[in-house]
């Protein structure tokens, strides 16, 4: 295995410099994860995609012979320790299987709430007694796995529940009370990570098995999309379970239920970037069969404008998400001395920050993606009779998944100024550089060498990003919590500089390896860069706008100005060449 990426600290692309060598890319994908690409995608192509109206019918035993299958494939414990019954693979790996199975809709859903939220809490904090009981048969599929959080009136305030867990007067039990709602898999499910307070306050996690007496389960939900997953409510009633299937450590809910929302949050990215895949595929062969004028409408510019727009933006998702997916790989082999499982958990906290914008970016991606998507089809996307309905429906969902976008935006903020404060990461004494420099004349030194244009702008970006969060901090303190407008435009700032850092980084190393679709990356590259200056200009310009006045106001939007500007350049010529390219091959192509 390769170690690309390990100094970079979570969060730390802010302030550090990366180089392409330093940056995995899905060009460095080996031998054996091109095999399981080729084997995902021959399952859906077989098993899923045909079958996709009897999975959203809920046909019978459909849902659950396709996780078999995927089970006897080894997709569902692909990232399980081999002692454990699974595979053993990296994270790379393991994120790379989400990614091409995340155009299976519906199917994709339930695969991802089985191996992840359904399985790790056991894996990551479960005894030795309790992985040996459950995770080989959850790797196999033998036991299908959920993960209760939700109630009625605790959503993104998780720690709101009000089911309890009281000790039975043996000593031997608890006594579970309460509801839990939009359980995914809740229909067929073998065993659900639950969550209840003991004592009233103590927020706590059990594994419950579905045969438990005193646990019932409402209908299915009637949902907007992602039909075929099955979504019940669980109700308790004193549902006693034994004391040893207490998961974890009695008031330490909060710690299985945060980190396994870390890597969720990086899973749903890559699905999302699996769907997308699947529904720009949808809309090219669409867009070249489809006349109008007597020409297919992929010969005109709005369309074509659409097609390559998508295709950057999956270019983005994807790279930001397996650059990220190798520094967590990389962080725990670092820490592989604490134990695998705590070596996986201690990388995925490093990264927290990461995890929370690829949610949002990712499933921002695909909600474009499969909007253009109807609107290339027109009124045909508008029938249920074509794919890319289903594909619209489906993919709203994702921006409320595994905290809702505006969650995760806060918290991008939250944990950088967070870990300010504990020393863990230097962001202020950068921001007083900035605003030091904003008092020098600027810099009008040109540099002709190839991509030098861009690091440049991506450098800007990230001053831009330290001038406003600096000054912010500085002038709102405690306040700028409750700030949560700011707190938004700064992370959307954050969210285009991550995404703009890692694909230049991904070009410049094609480019380097003399890779045919290079110049096409580049396309992409200067496009994505040339439209997130204006996103993070006009973001910047709220965020002061909020919080600024009088001559510092001035000062700090003339310095925005510098830094988010860009040389002149023909995105129009761009995008045609993507979309030229992507209608020759009728698929996404990097």
């Amino acid at each position: 295995m390769q170690t690309l990426s390990s100094t970079i600290q979570g969060g730390g692309f802010l302030i550090q410099t990366s180089t392409p060598e330093q940056t995995f890319t899905p060009e460095d994908f080996n031998e054996e994860q091109h095999m399981i690409i080729q084997m995902c995608n021959e399952f859906l192509d077989k098993d899923v995609l045909p079958f996709l109206v009897e999975i959203d019918q809920q046909k019978a035993g459909l849902m659950p012979s396709l996780l078999d299958k995927a089970g006897e494939l080894g997709l569902l414990g692909a990232a399980f320790p081999e002692e454990y019954g699974g595979l053993g693979k990296d994270f790379v790996t393991a994120t790379l299987v989400n990614e091409c199975l995340g155009g299976g809709h519906s199917f994709a859903v339930a695969m991802a709430a089985h191996n992840g939220i359904g399985s790790l809490p056991i894996l990551y904090f479960g005894t030795e007694a309790q992985k040996q009981k459950y995770i080989p048969k959850l790797a196999t599929g033998e036991m299908k796995g959920a993960y209760a959080l939700t109630e009625p009136g605790s959503g993104s305030d998780a720690l709101g529940a009000k089911t309890t867990a009281t000790l039975t007067a043996d000593g031997n039990s608890y006594a579970i009370n309460g509801q839990k709602i939009w359980i995914t898999n809740a229909g067929f499910a073998d065993v659900f990570t639950v969550f209840a307070k003991i004592d009233g306050d103590k927020f706590s996690a059990f594994i419950v098995e579905r045969n438990t007496p005193g646990l019932t389960f409402g209908e299915e939900e009637h949902k907007m999309g992602i039909k075929g997953s099955s979504t019940r409510q669980l109700f308790f009633e004193n549902c006693i379970i034994p004391k040893e299937n207490l998961l974890g450590e009695i008031g330490k809910g909060h710690i299985i239920a945060f980190n396994i929302l870390n890597i969720g949050r990086l899973k749903l990215c890559a699905a999302a970037t699996g769907g997308s895949k699947l529904a720009l595929k949808t809309s090219i062969v669409y867009a070249k069969t489809r006349e109008q004028f007597k020409v297919p409408i992929a010969s005109f510019g709005a369309i074509q404008y659409k097609l390559a727009e998508m295709a950057i933006r999956i270019f983005a998702a994807e790279t930001a998400l397996f650059r990220t997916a190798q520094w967590i790989d990389d962080k725990e082999h670092q820490l592989h001395d604490a134990g695998k499982q705590d070596a996986l958990l201690g990388a995925a906290e490093e990264y927290a920050i990461e995890c929370a914008m690829l949610k949002v970016l990712g499933s921002e991606a695909l909600n474009y993606v499969v909007d253009e998507g109807v609107q290339i089809h027109g009124g045909n996307g508008f029938s249920d009779e074509y794919d890319i309905s289903r594909s619209y429906r489906d993919s709203r969902i994702n921006r409320i998944f595994e905290g809702t976008n505006e969650i995760n935006r806060l918290l991008v903020l939250d944990m950088y100024l967070k870990r300010a404060l504990k020393g863990r990461i230097n962001i202020m004494a950068p921001a007083m550089a900035i605003q030091k420099e904003l008092m020098s004349i600027p810099d009008m030194s040109s540099d002709d060498t190839p991509f030098a244009a861009e690091q440049k702008a991506i450098a800007n970006f990230k001053k831009a990003i330290l001038m406003c969060a600096g000054a912010a901090a500085q002038k709102l303190m405690m306040k700028l919590e409750s700030e949560q407008e700011i707190l938004m435009n700064l992370a959307d700032m954050v969210i285009d500089t991550f995404q703009a850092e890692s694909i230049l980084l991904r070009a410049m190393k094609m480019s380097s390896a003399g890779n045919a679709n290079a110049d096409i990356a580049l396309d992409a590259t200067r496009t994505f860069i040339y439209d997130a200056a204006d996103r993070i200009n006009h973001a910047g310009k709220s965020a002061i706008n909020s919080f600024a006045e009088g001559d510092e106001q001035r000062m700090m939007l003339m310095g925005l100005k510098r830094f988010t500007k860009t040389d002149s350049f023909n995105a129009k010529d761009a995008r045609r060449r993507i979309a030229a390219k992507l209608v020759e091959m009728e698929r996404y192509f990097f």
